[in-house]
Order: structure tokens, then sequence, then C-alpha cells
């Protein structure tokens, strides 16, 4: 094999060597895969005040008219792999009814996000839609969130660890290392709190554990 063989074949190994190096430090996230393989859950509470300011005001979204008094809203429970999760997967049970996704409006803002999370994380559980979302709605009840920012001024910004301490203070149980906050265009996006499938608090995976520190922070959109 002459010099310029060599040298191909030093390259197609550096390649594979770098394939497999990405693939095994990417999270996995997976689309289709069967219902009830995770390891945890996600609890994603999004700041109402960012949304309607970066979407909802867009929408002309009932969640964002004057006087509805929403601070933190349940966005969603996610099943989580240890690295990644799943969505949109394959499952037997039926879909939610209106009414049931209507009646989960009061604590998630509109009936079309809980019909959304549950065709993307929901499905994923393993249960039927109504056991998913008495799941979710349990989940959100057992984290206290905290009543003073829901009286701050629309407008004002707060650093996240101010946004983290208040949680940590009211959550027994929940770690530093076991809830990140979020970022969108320089504005708290959303408190993310991991949970076993019991629903106690544990420690995030790394690819959760994300705490926004700069304007410019994105956090991935699920």
């Amino acid at each position: 094999m002459g010099n310029s063989g060599v040298y191909i074949s030093q390259m197609i190994r550096l390649l594979k060597a770098f394939c497999l190096a990405t693939i095994f430090s990417t999270p996995a996230q997976a689309d289709g895969e069967p219902a009830d393989e995770f390891d945890y859950y996600v609890l994603s509470l999004s700041w109402t005040p960012s949304w309607c300011e970066l979407e909802g005001d867009a929408r002309n979204s009932t969640q964002c008219d004057a006087g509805q008094g929403f601070g933190f809203t349940l966005h969603g429970l996610w099943p989580q792999y240890e690295a990644g999760w799943p969505s949109y997967c394959r499952t037997v049970q039926p879909d939610p009814t209106r009414s049931q996704n209507e009646a989960m409006a009061d604590i998630m803002g509109t009936s079309g996000l809980a019909w959304y999370q549950w065709k993307k994380h929901g499905r994923c559980a393993g249960m039927s839609s109504q056991e998913y979302y008495q799941t979710a709605r349990e989940a959100y009840t057992n984290v206290t969130r905290p009543e003073v920012l829901r009286n701050l001024p629309r407008k004002m910004s707060l650093p996240p660890a101010v946004i983290e301490a208040a949680f940590l203070e009211l959550n027994e149980g929940i770690e530093p290392d076991g809830l990140t906050v979020t970022c969108k265009s320089g504005m708290i996006q959303e408190v993310r709190v991991c949970l076993t499938k019991e629903l106690n608090p544990r420690i995030c995976g790394a690819d959760v554990i994300r705490d926004c520190q700069y304007a410019a922070d994105m956090a991935p959109m699920r």
C-alpha cells in the first residue's frame, strides 16, 4: 500500500472514532419507542409571563388574559431516560377525550397543551390518559411553587439562581442537582424538577441539569 493508501486508512479510522464518540456523547432521543420504558420523570413548570411575552400574546391565548393569575403552570410530565427521552411512543391506550383535556386547563393554561403533551410524552408513560393526567396533576401539586413570584410585575426579570433558591427553600427533599432553571431569549422559561416513577425527588441526569446563566442561554423545547 502506498503513502496515499496509508493516509486514507488513517483518515477512515479517525472518522469512525469520531462518529462513535459523537454517538455516545449525544443524549439518546427517540421517536416511536414502546411505552413504559423509561427511568424517571421530569416535571416541567412553565413561567407564564415569559411564555406570554414570547408566544402567548401573539396567539391571543386566553392564558395571557389580564386577571388570569397564572404563575408557574404545568408544561408537562415527561418520561425520561438517564440520557435522553422517548417521545410519540407506541401504546394501545386510547387518546383522552376533549373533556379530559379541558379538565387540565386549570393547571396547564389550555386544553391544547394537555393534548399535545399526551401525544408526545404521555403515551410513553405506559398508562391510560386518565391515569397520566392524574399523575401529572399529583406531581404538580406536590411541588410547592413560590407564591411571591406570582405577584411580581410581568416585565420584571430575576436571576435564575433566585428562582432556584426559592423552590429549594420551599421543597424539602429536592436537591440542587434535582432541579434546573431554563431560559429563553434572556427570560426565565421553565423550572424542571426530576422525580422518580413514584414522584419522589431525585437527582437529574446530566443532560437535564442545564441551569441558564446568560441571556443567550437556550434549552431544548419539548
